[in-house]
């Protein structure tokens, strides 16, 4: 008799499920993206050739979600690289969500990226994990190097009197593909190791102060990367900064050797005012994480500047323009370099 009740009580729940799901509406994708257009000049160190005067990054994104009759939201997202020599689709995941907070299942960035703070900067080059290595050769600061858009699966609680928490996992990717290259199974990121990402974050306006403060980390092989941010929001003006750890031990390739650790921090303030945006940031690295080669040691120090300026020309079109200056101490002096540039441009959102 028992094991009847537990089947029914089974069969009313799927079908509880069935018919909230047919009779709400059928996801319907629209398209959206960006497109953003650069031209910019630089100069740098004898024997560093200079980068194309010319760049660009589009993508279209295709959104799209449905709400069941029990109030559950379910959305897909693909979103696709306008020029890549590599995978076509950049992120592609579904999301549920509801009382119970967000559930991602799909490519996309860990728990880690979403919820890390980082110092403002409104130009197009800035100076932390942003596009100084497009124009320049030399190390990028980033103090939220997390795993990429590797198959994974993600959970977001509530927000909670501003706190919210989130953590992801990703399975080996050597268990999908062999050679650890991800393919169409995954975009190869995590070095065939499992991944766990996760962050903790709070945001909260005290009358007309916004604060909002994170703290993020992910553990990979037998090591970690942690770091804090921290940003204030006082009127026109925006402060903050944040700082990064990486572990000696932190996956295992050609990155990362006994005793080079890696501390990177960023601090900058932004102010707007109308349509314009302006931006003063800074960001250091004593590295030991860079890809080595004949000519190049994985360790050494990285200081860079940027200026931005973005200013909304209408909607969907800004115009955006960095001037940075960089500094990157090489162990090995062969790969010294130092210099500065000036990018400008515009962005189209749709």
């Amino acid at each position: 008799m028992k094991k009847i009740l537990v089947a029914t009580t089974a069969l009313v729940a799927v079908t509880g499920f069935a018919v909230s799901a047919s009779a709400s509406e059928k996801i319907k994708l629209s398209v959206g993206g960006y497109m953003e257009q650069w031209a910019g000049i630089t100069d740098q160190s004898d024997g560093f050739d200079n980068v194309n005067a010319f760049q660009s990054d589009t993508e279209i994104h295709f959104k799209g979600s449905t709400t069941l009759d029990n109030g559950i939201e379910v959305g897909a997202v693909v979103e696709l690289e306008g020029e890549t020599s590599g995978d076509q689709v950049d992120e592609q995941y579904l999301y549920i969500n509801g009382s119970f907070g967000q559930i991602k299942l799909g490519e996309d960035d860990g728990a880690a990226d979403d919820m890390g703070i980082t110092a403002p900067a409104v130009g197009p080059v800035g100076v932390n994990d942003g596009d100084l290595t497009n124009w320049v050769s030399t190390y990028l600061p980033d103090t939220v190097p997390s795993d990429g858009d590797d198959p994974k699966i993600t959970y977001f609680t509530p927000v909670m009197g501003g706190f919210r928490a989130g953590v992801s996992y990703t399975d080996s990717d050597k268990a999908k593909n062999a050679g650890g290259t991800g393919g169409n199974l995954g975009q190869g990121t995590t070095e065939g190791l499992p991944v766990v990402s996760a962050g903790l974050s709070y945001d909260h306006d005290f009358d007309g102060v916004a604060l909002g403060l994170s703290a993020v980390g992910e553990h990979k092989g037998q090591g970690n990367w942690y770091g804090l941010g921290a940003n204030v929001g006082l009127g026109n003006f925006t402060v903050g900064g944040s700082w990064g750890h990486i572990e000696d031990d932190y996956g295992i390739n050609d990155r990362q050797t006994s005793g080079d650790e890696t501390d990177t921090y960023d601090i900058g303030v932004a102010y707007a005012m109308d349509a314009a945006k302006v931006s003063l940031s800074y960001a250091y690295s004593d590295y030991g994480n860079r890809s080595s080669s004949s000519t190049v040691s994985n360790t050494g120090e990285m200081s860079t500047v940027d200026l931005g300026l973005a200013y909304q020309l209408g909607a969907g079109v800004a115009w955006k323009s960095s001037i940075f200056w960089f500094d990157d101490d090489n162990d090995n002096s062969a790969a010294d370099n130092d210099g500065y540039g000036a990018v400008t441009g515009l962005r189209l959102d749709f």
